[in-house]
């Protein structure tokens, strides 16, 4: 519509502005910046009747709150930066507002990307969409819930331990997490640096292929940036799946996962395989050791990243001490929530000496082992399917005085950032509360483009993609 003139990016931003300001009860955004959107939107309206506009000219989208935005709040869901206006943007930001896009705000988040329903976040809970009662996963839940309720196009999130495709199960969107490297993380503030990757959390897989577009490449910012060629993933969604190899990972479809989410993703196997793909099993034995493993990985490489936020350079300051020991501690000790003290507590421990070989080398070697089953897997078959997520939303409040029941409902996704290898999440039905039910499709290095092709054909031929919560409709 953009391009065609059919509408003007200034009346879409007033057009999503309306919604956001009609649906704050979501929470979904910690920032709006409307004026600074309709002075890019006036921009972009100009290169669009030019003839001659980037690829994302005019279109509003929004930011997870951990992604630095000059001169705008970038808060991580956290007391500790609650007032952190960012002297520079994050690759990502920088590299869509290259590409057009207009930046309406910052969405809600886990603090620090540290939680699976959106329920640590300094600034509230977000609430999903679909059901006010229940969550919208985490910890990218502020963008899902603001996608899914149609309050700005598309968003971006990251992805640590399945923080982009959970929530877009939850909220019945498209989800891409990236190879690990594939997306830079310079300016995406740091929770696992192992681990954390940044992707697009869209509608469909066609607009998740026009994001990643723009925000995939080598970045020299960043050292863990992949040097490697970005194909053409608009040019992957023409190509068919017909003879693609489709692995069902035994371990994914355990007789104890919930049988509407089985139903679904099983009727939505079914749907790939009449347009050509062939199923066949495949065994990932050690998967069952990915949520101890990760919760090792990720809250050691956490204590090391967050004591940064000291009082002393930037973000909050405690105004009790009396030395720099107590600033240090009054500091950190008002600054941070439960959760992410809960994690640098863990880390710190299994860092420490004499638990160091005994828990974080064993957990290395262990993710090692994690890596190979998947790349044996991928030898046998192009891609790896499962569900997303073992339930659907679950409700506020029911699981944050249990963490360990927190941290299993990632037991599906955790695997594939410890591997490092790209997934996308899509929408494949409900189940009879009415709440969105999600399919993983896991990838080999760096081949995003099969995966979101996978989604292209699905969507072609199905409709969940499309339908929206009743506030929407």
């Amino acid at each position: 519509m953009l391009r065609h003139r059919e509408i003007g990016s200034e009346e879409l931003v007033h057009h999503f502005a309306d919604r956001i300001d009609r649906q704050q009860d979501l929470n979904a955004f910690i920032t709006v910046d409307i004026d600074h959107a309709l002075q890019q939107a006036r921009i972009a309206d100009k290169l669009l009747a030019g003839g001659s506009p980037p690829p994302l000219a005019g279109l509003p989208i929004a930011h997870k709150d951990i992604f630095c935005t000059q001169g705008m709040l970038t808060t991580c869901g956290s007391k500790m930066l609650a007032n952190f206006l960012s002297p520079y943007d994050a690759t990502v930001v920088r590299r869509l507002k290259d590409a057009g896009a207009v930046t309406l705000g910052k969405t809600n988040m886990d603090e620090f990307a540290m939680g699976s329903s959106n329920e640590t976040s300094y600034f509230g809970s977000v609430h999903n969409p679909w059901n006010r009662d229940r969550v919208p996963g985490g910890s990218s839940g502020g963008s899902a819930a603001a996608v899914a309720a149609r309050l700005v196009s598309a968003a971006t999130g990251t992805d640590t331990g399945g923080s982009i495709r959970q929530p877009a199960s939850f909220c019945g969107l498209t989800g891409l997490k990236p190879t690990y490297g594939r997306v830079s993380r310079y300016g995406m503030v740091a929770y696992a640096s192992s681990l954390d990757q940044g992707g697009p959390i869209t509608q469909t897989a066609e607009d998740a292929a026009l994001l990643l577009q723009a925000m995939a490449g080598f970045d020299a910012q960043d050292s863990t940036s992949l040097d490697a060629p970005v194909p053409d993933y608009a040019a992957s969604l023409k190509q068919n799946i017909a003879g693609l190899r489709i692995g069902l990972v035994s371990e994914f479809f355990d007789p104890s996962l919930n049988p509407d989410i089985n139903a679904h993703v099983r009727a939505a196997l079914s749907e790939l395989e009449k347009l050509g793909a062939k199923l066949m099993d495949v065994s990932l034995p050690n998967s069952a050791a990915g949520i101890p493993c990760y919760y090792v990985i990720a809250p050691a490489e956490a204590s090391s990243n967050l004591s940064r936020f000291d009082g002393v350079r930037y973000g909050y300051r405690s105004k009790s001490y009396v030395d720099l020991q107590t600033l240090y501690e009054n500091t950190r000790a008002e600054g941070f929530g439960a959760e992410v003290k809960r994690r640098i507590l863990v880390g710190t421990y299994a860092l420490s000496s004499g638990y160091y070989d005994a828990y974080y080398l064993k957990a290395q070697q262990i993710r090692r082992r994690i890596a190979d089953d998947f790349s044996q897997a991928l030898t046998e078959c192009d891609v790896l399917v499962g569900p997303t997520t073992p339930t659907t939303a679950f409700l506020l409040g029911e699981k944050t005085t249990d963490p360990v029941s927190m941290y299993l409902d990632d037991i599906f996704t955790i695997t594939v950032n410890l591997a490092g290898l790209p997934a996308l999440s899509l929408p494949v039905g409900f189940d009879p509360s009415g709440l969105p039910i999600g399919m993983q499709v896991i990838g080999n290095y760096l081949d995003e483009g099969t995966l979101l092709t996978i989604g292209q054909r699905f969507q072609e031929v199905t409709d969940w993609h499309l339908r929206a919560p009743g506030e929407v409709a």
